[in-house]
Order: structure tokens, then C-alpha cells, then sequence
């Protein structure tokens, strides 16, 4: 067993129930086919070490039914963002990870409080689509930290099978850091260029009886600023990962975060309708991008969150061949929001700059995810047919008190912002409250066919139901489905794999914007269906490629003539996708990506949008990062990297667009020891030019770009 435990942390396929015993700290339990296992300790060292390489690829996964295998394994396009990569860019936030991945921009919002995402041009659903540690259902609604995360990891596409009702844009999943055999005591302080300051410890130990547990704790605080008039606050962290053998054929986890930020939120701007010529009645106008340091809100319009997760895992060894898995977890966050949004309410308010800013004040929103897993891994042959079977159920239940609400207006200039007294609703009314229960059983099942064939099937039965309560009135409906899902590998070699896969998901359709007139409106949902081609392969061990062509079929959203959000027919994304990760011989790290994309609106019910682009969705992104290491100077390094993405239309009916824009990225890090402490000094600067463009757009909203940003920072190994 020894070499099978080794496997999983070098560039050959790793034995999927191996890898699963080990990560679980099963590995003093035999495991698959009798084979024998090492001491647990011998295996810690090697995973540490596999952890220690500061690499830009990984050899494992971490999200749905292919957690702990290859990524070559995955009949999907996967992406990780390395603990190594996080570091060499000093990213901060989700979208600074994200970046580094195709199709990737944001959506309606600027990024000032949280970033709202879009990948291939759908959005990423705020309480189904991010993952804690490839289970819990966390709730993006406030940054999610990145100080105590390993890596973060993209499974695009259709994920039903094992998530139960998400859209295709993909699931991220954040991989917690934990305790390994080497103890861990660091303590990093950065600081930026616009009076951003903060601090950050991270210890990790083993203890007990032959190691038998481990304890990882982070702490992180700071002042906020982000280089945006009328913009203050701060934000804290405090988290710990816990792991121990209970016994030989038992393990414990628990992850527990609780993060929260109280900042300004940055306004965004509406879109405005003239009324032209009879030839040309209508013309959406976008405004001029205004200065990247502009805000028309005031900073006392507070964006106030914090969100507490809990999860627990417990790997139970049944047999030589078979594990089972036991999770449980909650996500709760909790806010209150007084956001704002520009309006020109002439054609001459854009040019004098003179319009309105329309101010929602909601208090008291409390969103809450439990979540409970019970699920099983094992291998039998049947023949000459080797099986991987996953057999599994789901509970979700998402709660969400909506709170209180109220509105106000100020009469406000585009081009030179007027100071914004504090204003109160003249009155307030309670939103409602909403409650869906996800229920789902799930089998998949990996076939093998000698050494080079798979066919991967699986199939989820879910059972889905929607409550919402408001003042006029109560939503009831209720849903079955079965999500169907097949893919088909072939493996040359050990280190090349070609794949095509079909998938189908039951998705939600989203929740009636604040701004339309169904506002908190919950769709039913509907059925997506998905078909993929692709080829991965490792070259020179450590750099991983990928190349797909992808093929999404969904429902499709619209805005009707009463100003309702509703479903109205289907889109279509077909695309291109490249990526790369990895070493390039001893000096050279690069993370890259590629995005060609095809998508079009086939059917609605507005006529003006058949045939178009769906709003936010650009036909091209690119993204390219890397890092040298000087041979002059050991231990010293520097990186660049280059982010574009392409022109987006504003809206359905493709009335405007935003344009192109292009950003840059410099830095440099200097590894070196002071008294025997090891040290790293570090700069980056992002929006290295300074530019000024729109970052996002959706829902008849706009959101620029920020300004360039200086961090220095220094890390202190103890």
C-alpha cells in the first residue's frame, strides 16, 4: 500500500478508495482488495509533503462525486487555484482567485462588498453553488476569506448529480488548510496603498496519541479600504480545523469559520432609456466609465455581515473495500444592507450629470443552510469489470429571513458627487420569508475497462419544494425530477486522458431583483442539459493541460412587459475552454486560461432578445500568470499577469454593451531567513496602469473597476 499511498501525491492516477482512506487518516485500516497500509504517520509526511511543493497545479480534487481523485479522472473541466498561486498574487478576495480561471467576470456588482459572479456567462448561485470543503452549501454574501483556505477549486458545468438543484455555471469549492506532521506558527501583516492595514496568525499542530489529532487555527483582522471615495471599514476572521482518529477505522473533522465585515458600499449605476426618432425610438445609453475612484454613495451606507459555518465529517472504514461517510454542517449569515443605485432621469441629466440615487435600506436579513450527507464508496468486480460505486443522499433545507425594508432618494450629481446627510426610510415593511428543502439520492458508478476504458453513470432522484411568504400573498410549489448523467474516458497513457460526458440538472431559475416589479419573486425551477468533449494531460509532471468544448442548454430568464422577471425560454452556450497550470522546469510558474464562447438566446417570450447575446456574457476571456525565480538571487522572485475580458451586452435585447478591457498585474517576493525566522517579503500591484473601465454589468446595472492597489506585505514562519 505503501506505493499507492505515494501515488496520490505524484503525477500518475492515484486509486480513487486509496486516496479516500488517506485523506479520511484511515490509512492503519486495510484497504481496497487487502492490500496493506502503512502507519498513518509515514502517510501524513508524504501528504504534507505533496502540500509543501508550492506548486501552481494539484494532483487531486476536493468537489462532487470526485473528490480525492485526479483531476485527470474528471470528465469535466476542473480548476484549481493553489495555495501557492492565492500567495504569489497576494489574492484577498474570491474574485482575485477566480481570475485565474476561464469565463470568470463579475456580475452586477462592483466587488466592494462581495463579489457577485458570473462563469460562461451564468451566474454562480449565491447559497447552492459555494462549497466548503466540497459539502456545505456556504452563503456568498460576504466575502468569504481566504486566509485559512488551501486552495480554491471551479467544477464547471452541470453539478446536479451530487449538489442537487444548482444552475451549470459550476461549483466553487473552498479547501480549508490542516494541521500536517510539520507544525505550523506564522504570523503576516500587509498593508496597501490606499490605508488598508492588517494582521494574520495561522498555527497548526499535531498532538495526542501517535499524533492522532491535529488543530489548525487562523485569526485574521484589519481596516478596509479599497481605494474608492466615501469607502471605510474593516473585517475579522477566526477559524479552526480540527481532525482525529478516533480509532483505527474512524476518523473525525470539523471545520467552524465565523468571519464578518462592516464596510461602505459602493453605488451602482443604472442604465438609461431615450426616447430618439421615429427610426430610432429607443437608445439604451451606458454612461461614461466614471473615474475608478468614484463613489456616488455616502459612507455611512453600510454593508453589515457576518456568517458563522460548521461542518463535521465522519469517515467510517466498513470493510477492505468499502467506506462510508457521514456529514452534517450549517451555514448562517446574517446582514443589513443600505445599497444604492444612480439613476439619470433625462437625456440631458447625462451630460450635466444630474440624476438620482435611489436608496434600499433593508435590516435584519438572516440567511440559513443545513445541510446533511450520508454516503458510501466502495469496489467490487463484476467479470472483468472493475467498479468505483458512490451511493448517497442529501438533505438542504435554506431559510431566509428577509427582513425589514424601506427606501429613500437624494438628489445626487455623476460627475461630482454631492456629501450624503444620513437619510432614513419614511417607512418600513417586512419582506418575507422563504424555505426550500432540497432532498436527493444519488448513485454513481465508475467502470472500469482494463487499463484504459471508463464509463462513468450516475443518476440523482430529487425531491424539491418552495415556500414563500409575503405580506400580499404565499408561493407553495413543489418538484421531482431525475438527473441523469454519463460519460465515457479513454487513457492512451497514464498521464493523458480523453473524455465526453452528457449531464442533466434541475436548476433554480432565480429570485425576482429588488428593482423589477415581481421583486423576491422565486421561479419554479427547470431542467438544463449539458454535453462536453475535452482532453487533459500532465506533461513534464508538474504542468497540467486542459482543452474542452462544452455545449449548455437552459432556461432562460427575461424581463416581460410589466417589468416581471420571469422564465421565458432557452439559451444556449457553446464554447471553447484552454487552460494550463503548472512548472515549466525549475524557474517558471504559470496558471492560464482561455475561453472562445458562443452564446445565444433561441427562445423568449420577448421577441427583441431571439438571437442575442444573454446579458454579461462575453464571447472572449484570457487570462495569463507568472511567476520567475531569479537564479541570481535565491529564495527572490517576481510574477505578471494580464486579465481580459471581452465586451459584454448590457441586457438581453443587446441594446449596449460595455466594452473590452484588458488589466495587468505586477509583483515580487523575496524568501530569506532574519535570525533563523524564515521571512517573506513580498509586493503586488494590481490595475497596473491604472485603468479606468466597467467591471460588470446585469440587471440593468453597472459597476466599475478599481483603481490600482499597491500591497506590501511580510510573513514570519516561527
Amino acid at each position: 500500500m505503501k506505493n499507492s499511498c505515494s501515488r496520490g501525491v505524484g503525477p500518475a492516477a492515484p486509486n480513487p478508495l486509496v486516496v479516500a482512506l488517506a485523506m479520511a487518516g484511515l490509512c492503519g485500516v486495510p484497504a481496497a482488495r487487502g492490500q496493506t497500509v502503512e502507519p498513518v504517520q509515514e502517510l501524513e509526511t508524504l501528504t504534507v509533503r505533496a502540500g509543501a511543493t508550492r506548486s501552481f497545479t494539484s494532483n487531486t480534487v476536493q468537489v462532487g462525486t470526485f473528490r480525492d481523485q485526479d483531476p485527470l479522472d474528471v470528465p469535466l473541466t476542473n480548476n484549481v487555484v493553489t495555495r501557492e498561486v492565492l500567495d504569489a498574487q497576494g489574492a484577498r478576495t474570491l474574485f482575485g482567485a477566480l481570475r485565474n480561471t476561464a469565463g470568470v467576470t463579475r456580475s452586477q456588482l462592483s466587488g466592494s462588498t462581495y463579489d457577485n459572479i458570473s462563469i460562461r456567462g451564468i451566474l454562480v448561485e449565491n447559497r447552492g453553488n459555494y462549497r466548503l470543503n466540497g459539502s456545505l452549501p456556504i452563503i456568498n454574501l460576504i466575502d468569504v476569506p481566504l486566509e485559512n483556505k488551501e486552495r480554491v477549486e471551479v467544477l464547471k458545468g452541470a453539478s446536479s448529480l451530487y449538489y442537487g438543484l444548482v444552475p451549470p455555471s459550476g461549483i466553487v469549492n473552498f479547501v480549508t488548510k490542516r494541521a500536517g506532521s510539520q507544525p505550523v506558527t506564522s504570523v503576516a501583516t500587509s498593508i496597501n496603498s490606499h490605508g488598508a492595514a492588517d494582521v494574520h496568525v495561522d498555527i497548526g499542530r499535531r498532538f495526542g496519541t501517535d499524533q492522532s489529532m491535529g488543530l489548525r487555527v487562523n485569526a485574521a483582522a484589519g481596516k478596509e479600504d479599497i481605494g474608492i471615495d466615501n469607502y471605510k471599514g474593516d473585517r475579522s476572521l477566526l477559524s479552526l480545523a480540527y481532525d482525529w482518529r478516533v480509532a483505527p477505522a474512524v476518523s473525525l473533522k470539523v471545520d467552524l469559520e465565523h468571519y464578518r465585515k462592516d464596510v461602505s458600499e459602493q453605488a451602482s449605476i443604472g442604465l438609461f432609456t431615450r426616447e430618439d426618432t421615429e427610426e430610432n425610438p429607443r437608445t439604451l445609453v451606458v454612461p461614461k466609465v466614471p473615474g475608478n475612484t468614484k463613489n456616488v454613495a455616502g459612507d455611512w451606507q453600510r454593508y453589515d455581515a457576518e456568517a458563522t459555518n460548521l461542518l463535521l465529517r465522519t469517515d467510517i472504514s466498513l470493510s477492505d473495500a468499502w467506506i462510508l461517510t457521514l456529514e452534517t454542517g450549517r451555514a448562517v449569515t446574517k446582514r443589513d444592507r443600505h445599497y444604492s443605485s444612480f439613476q439619470f432621469n433625462t437625456a440631458e441629466d447625462v451630460a450635466t450629470g444630474e440624476g438620482t440615487l435611489a436608496i434600499s435600506f433593508t435590516d435584519g436579513q438572516r440567511f440559513e443552510n443545513t445541510n446533511h450527507r450520508v454516503e458510501t464508496v466502495g469496489q467490487f468486480t463484476t467479470g472483468t469489470l472493475q467498479h468505483e460505486l458512490t451511493l448517497g443522499g442529501t438533505y438542504n433545507e435554506r431559510e431566509g429571513e428577509l427582513g425589514d425594508s424601506g427606501s429613500a432618494t437624494f438628489a445626487q450629481n455623476y460627475h461630482d458627487p454631492r456629501p450624503i446627510p444620513v437619510l432614513q426610510p419614511a417607512s418600513w415593511s417586512w419582506s418575507g420569508d422563504s424555505r426550500i428543502v432540497d432532498k436527493g439520492v444519488y448513485l454513481f458508478d465508475r467502470i472500469r475497462l482494463g487499463d484504459r476504458w471508463q464509463v462513468l453513470a450516475g443518476v440523482r432522484y430529487s425531491d424539491y419544494s418552495n415556500t414563500t411568504v409575503r405580506t400580499t400573498r404565499t408561493d407553495r410549489y413543489s418538484t421531482t425530477d431525475t438527473s441523469p448523467s454519463l460519460s465515457v474516458m479513454f487513457k492512451p497513457t497514464p498521464d493523458v486522458s480523453v473524455y465526453a460526458s452528457y449531464l442533466e440538472g434541475l436548476e433554480e431559475t432565480g429570485t425576482a431583483p429588488a428593482n423589477r416589479a415581481n421583486a423576491g419573486e422565486v421561479l419554479p425551477p427547470a431542467v438544463n442539459k449539458q454535453r462536453e468533449v475535452g482532453v487533459k494531460a500532465r506533461v513534464m509532471r508538474s504542468l497540467f493541460l486542459q482543452a474542452a468544448y462544452f455545449d449548455i442548454r437552459r432556461p432562460q430568464t427575461t424581463i416581460d412587459s410589466a417589468n416581471r422577471f420571469v422564465i421565458g425560454g432557452r439559451s444556449e452556450y457553446r464554447g471553447l475552454e484552454l487552460s494550463a497550470s503548472g512548472e515549466i522546469g525549475r524557474r517558471w510558474s504559470i496558471i492560464a486560461s482561455a475561453l472562445l464562447l458562443d452564446a445565444e438566446i433561441k427562445r423568449t417570450s420577448n421577441p427583441s432578445e431571439v438571437g442575442k447575446t444573454p446579458e454579461n456574457t462575453p464571447k472572449r476571456t484570457f487570462s495569463l500568470f507568472g511567476e520567475y525565480k531569479m537564479p541570481a538571487v535565491p529564495g527572490w522572485a517576481v510574477n505578471a499577469g494580464m486579465y481580459h475580458v471581452g465586451k459584454r451586452a448590457v441586457n438581453n435585447a443587446n441594446d449596449a454593451y460595455i466594452g473590452s478591457y484588458t488589466i495587468f498585474s505586477a509583483g515580487t517576493r523575496y524568501r530569506t531567513k532574519w535570525n533563523d525566522t524564515p521571512v517573506t517579503l513580498q509586493a503586488n500591484i494590481d490595475n497596473l496602469t491604472d485603468r479606468e473601465y466597467w467591471s460588470t454589468a446585469g440587471n440593468g446595472l453597472l459597476g466599475g473597476g478599481a483603481p490600482r492597489t499597491l500591497r506590501v506585505a511580510a510573513k514570519f514562519d516561527f
